[in-house]
């Protein structure tokens, strides 16, 4: 659980020399690259959108229902080109549907009025057609207009109605807005909604004989990416006439690694400690046991490199709060046996293990956390039984439910609050982040002993909130101390940081969503048992199949919320309360310059 500290390095050799060295140091890889003097910063994203072209070519390939016989030999297999022509019929079939479903549309409107093709001006003597869907409770003020109207259609509720005029009739004169057929016919129309088709057809054929390059264009996206990245390097480094500068940021403990490269290709090396106003990008480094934490973190805010890497606080919260919300052993075990079907296929990647570490984690602690509040499918256990003898909370006890998950609340805010006091060791304001964590275990002691009526533990309670008080009034601010007027506007600084009061009482309230997700996963899942039941017992014979579907189907349902409430307020806790008082400020991912691997 850590962020790897980074050196900036300066490489300078001769102008001669930079594709070579450039294509080397990718080999070595581990590099950050830097863009000199904001060069090539727009031109520099071109190589990216080339890779994403490549990836949304290939997709579009691979969901082709029929594919053709793979093409193994790189002869007459232009990479670019293909994927030129994968993109090209990709939107050409897109404009080709679009076509078609305004075709469709459009003969839909005109086929009420008939196929007829309008005559030429002059055969009308300067007059035109103007038509109108005029609802056939209205016609009666047709019918009393001056103009020259026939009737062509009607359906069980509209008339269609022509007016001949040599100007469009006056808003006011007919009941309706003219309604616009165009001037192609009818028939024109079934004509070219046929070539539509016949076109879609072709595009098709086209994208199905493209099929053949997915194999050449899978093994050859890696190098195309690592091609890309070079390019893209090159207009990242500062040139002069004679020589080339590049900068990068790199891992300390490889260094030594970037010294050895620039003395086997003489180059100058200068290597720089970071001088705390620059921001350099953040790098994660977690062992595969906790780095699903990790992922999480990267999917929503990567941490500023400055700060602290939260993943293993994540990835143990996270299952923590999982379990509270599904609240259900039987649920966790369905979970678990999914888990062991994809337990070889997930460890293919290193993605796969963080991930399939995270999911072990997080079912466990929910099938313990259901054994404990004793819930199987809604099920609970008798009290003689093992799993009732290990059953040592009750749902419907509120007041204990409720108080677990307050708790759980305020120990998560206060070790957010411990870490940022220890982020600040060097400043004065690590008081004030130590006087909110008090604060709310103060709070917290104060309630129970109220509830309680200790009398010690309520003085405790006062004693921990007045220290925390005293914190956040003369350390929530940096102000230098040189006078009277100093400590007046530093203690105006605290007083206005209590605002925050409320705040942090509305983040620890947060966390009864935990106690509140967990009684509604319990109390549906009690429901479909009880209805199961009670149809079985109304409709025997026949009712035993009903009242399995109802098991089914409701339970899988309960499952499904499960998950996503899980999931969602979950990670909300983390990333909204958690987040909100230990991690401040967002950084960027360190991006290695290297070479891709090949699939």
């Amino acid at each position: 659980m850590a962020i790897i500290a980074l050196k900036k390095v300066s490489l300078c050799g001769l102008i001669a020399d930079k594709t070579a060295v450039l294509d080397q140091l990718q080999s070595l890889g581990g590099t950050h690259l830097i863009a000199l003097q904001g060069r090539g910063k727009k031109n520099a994203a071109l190589p990216a959108q080339y890779i994403d072209e490549a990836l949304s070519a290939l997709k579009y390939l691979q969901q082709c229902n029929k594919q053709r016989h793979q093409v193994r030999q790189t002869e007459g297999f232009d990479f670019n080109r293909v994927v030129q022509e994968v993109l090209a019929v990709k939107d050409q079939l897109l404009d080709l549907r679009e076509q078609r479903e305004f075709l469709q549309q459009r003969i839909k409107d005109v086929a009420l009025w008939g196929d007829f093709t309008f005559p030429d001006a002059k055969q009308l003597l300067g007059y035109k057609l103007w038509f109108y869907i005029v609802p056939k409770r209205l016609m009666r003020k047709v019918i009393d207009t001056d103009l020259v109207w026939q009737q062509v259609n009607q359906s069980n509720t509209e008339a269609y109605i022509a007016v001949i005029a040599k100007e469009e009739p006056a808003i006011k004169a007919m009941p309706v807005p003219r309604t616009h057929t165009g001037k192609v016919s009818l028939s024109q129309l079934h004509k070219n909604l046929e070539n539509i088709e016949l076109a879609i057809e072709d595009t098709y054929a086209k994208r199905e004989h493209l099929t053949r390059w997915i194999s050449l264009i899978m093994l050859n996206l890696a190098e195309y990416a690592s091609q890309s990245e070079l390019k893209a390097a090159h207009l990242l480094t500062r040139d002069e006439p004679e020589v080339f500068v590049v900068q990068s940021w790199v891992a300390s403990q490889d260094i030594s690694g970037i010294e050895k490269f620039a003395r086997q290709h003489q180059l100058a090396c200068l290597v720089e400690e970071p001088d705390g106003v620059e921001q350099p990008p953040t790098l994660l480094q977690n062992s595969n046991t906790f780095a699903g934490g990790e992922e999480i973190v990267k999917f929503y805010q990567m941490p500023n490199y400055y700060g602290w890497d939260p993943s293993i606080v994540v990835f143990f919260s996270f299952a923590l709060f999982f379990a509270m919300i599904l609240s259900d052993a039987g649920y966790a075990a369905v979970f678990m046996g999914f888990l062991a079907l994809k337990w070889r296929g997930m460890g293919k990647s290193s993605k796969g293990l963080r991930f399939r570490q995270l999911l072990l984690i997080t079912l466990s602690a929910s099938f313990i956390w259901g054994v404990m509040v004793g819930s199987y499918f809604g099920v609970s256990p008798e009290a003689e039984s093992l799993p009732g003898q290990l059953k040592l909370f009750d749902m419907n006890d509120f007041d204990i439910m409720m108080k677990i998950s307050i708790f759980v609340g305020v120990i998560h805010i206060a070790f957010a609050n411990l870490v940022r006091a220890y982020q600040l060791k060097h400043k004065a304001t690590r008081f004030s982040a130590l006087g909110w964590a008090l604060f709310v275990i103060g709070g917290f002691m104060l309630w129970l002993a109220m509830e309680n009526q200790q009398l010690i533990l309520e003085q405790s309670a006062y004693g921990v909130l007045g220290l925390s008080i005293l914190a956040l009034l003369f350390f929530s601010s940096d102000r230098q101390m040189r006078g009277p007027l100093d400590f007046v506007l530093r203690l105006f600084d605290g007083i206005k940081s209590l605002t925050s009061i409320t705040k942090i009482f509305g983040d620890v309230l947060s966390y009864m969503r935990l106690f509140a997700l967990g009684l509604a996963s319990a109390s549906l899942a009690i429901t479909f048992n009880d209805l199961a039941t009670q149809v079985y017992n109304a409709m025997p014979g026949v009712g035993l199949l009903f009242s399995i579907l109802i098991l089914l189907i409701g339970h899988t349902l309960n499952i499904m919320l499960g998950i996503m409430s899980g999931v969602v307020h979950g990670l909300r806790l983390n990333f909204i309360e958690f987040y909100n008082w230990s991690v401040s400020d967002e950084g960027y991912p360190f991006k290695a310059f290297s070479k891709k691997e090949g699939y």
